[in-house]
């Protein structure tokens, strides 16, 4: 019951904070935060416990980004029942890409290659075809109203996500205890191992990719709800992939709170960064690249594996 107490306690704090301010830069600040969190705990579950590293997760994101807005502009469908839509297709997109991959044996730095080319070919089908609206984009109409999934303020907008990150936590949670998550982080370990205990890689690891495919997928659907437009760049490029994966590297792999300490760090920084030094371009990447290779170099762990990182060092300090 205890980490279901802590994520009760995590909603409660979250939920309550519009009521302590009415700032629309704090709340858009912890809003974007949960949204990178989201993402981070989507490639979590692909890599932290299944050790599948992705550089292609824009691919699932773009998905369910397109799918939401165009069900809502070619297809009519009301955007309460697109956002499911979204996250169904951009799951069975995560299947398609697993069994093409998984099927062969890829792993490492071939499947993460793989991946990221699956994300550029998206990229380039989305700009050479009408339904998309090729390299302009698309653009949902502004009609504010709950119906439509236009809220007045950023406040729905902020509960609608935070909605969104409750599940992942305790979907993570889940996979902590589950058999399934059991399976997961064996193969992650040593798949020749899990094999020959009895565990089915191909279906587990198919299953684990469709699950990560479906969470990163619904942060499209949310992308295009609150910006309300999308083009090629935006949806397949790699901003949403090395978001993701920064995130949880930085929080720590394999844990449940890790990828969304590691996005409030990250964006604790990008927004630093960014009103120290916004003259320059590109600083924020700088930023990011240089964080995570002082966490691979001194914190192996994430944030969230602080303590054991230091008790190791100590540790052989002493030895």
């Amino acid at each position: 019951m205890k980490p279901l107490l802590s994520i009760a306690a995590f909603t409660v704090v979250i939920a309550l904070f519009p009521l302590v301010t009415d700032s629309g830069v704090h709340l858009n600040f912890v809003m974007m935060a949960l949204y990178a969190g989201l993402m981070g705990m989507a490639w979590n579950v692909l890599a932290g416990f299944g050790g599948q590293f992705s550089f292609g997760h824009a691919l699932f994101f773009g998905f369910g980004a397109y799918i939401h807005i165009i069900a809502q502009l070619s297809w009519g469908i009301n955007p309460w029942f697109a956002i499911f839509l979204a996250i169904a297709v951009s799951a069975l997109v995560g299947a398609v890409v697993g069994a093409l991959s998984f099927r062969y044996g890829l792993k490492g730095s071939y499947f993460a290659l793989v991946t990221l080319a699956f994300a550029e070919v998206a990229r380039i089908l989305a700009l050479s075809v009408d339904i998309t609206g090729g390299g302009v984009g698309l653009m949902l109409p502004l009609k504010p109203s709950v119906a439509n999934m236009q809220f007045e303020s950023r406040v729905g907008y902020y509960y609608m996500m935070l909605v969104m990150v409750v599940v992942a936590l305790l979907l993570t949670q889940w996979l902590k205890g589950a058999r399934f998550g059991a399976y997961l982080q064996a193969i992650r370990d040593n798949e020749d191992a899990a094999r020959a205990a009895g565990v089915d890689p191909f279906q587990v690891k198919l299953r684990a990719i469709a699950l990560s495919g479906a969470m990163m997928g619904a942060t499209g659907a949310f992308y295009v709800q609150v910006f309300q437009y999308i083009d090629p760049a935006i949806a397949f490029g790699p901003q949403a992939s090395v978001e993701a994966l920064v995130a949880a590297i930085v929080g720590g792999l394999g844990t449940v709170w890790g990828p969304l300490l590691g996005a409030v760090v990250l964006h604790t920084l990008s927004d630093v960064t960014r009103n120290l030094f916004g003259a320059l371009p590109g600083i924020n990447m700088i930023i990011y690249g240089s964080v995570l290779v002082l966490i691979v170099m001194f914190l192996p762990r994430g944030i969230a594996g602080l303590g054991v990182s230091v008790r190791d060092l100590f540790g052989k300090k002493r030895s």
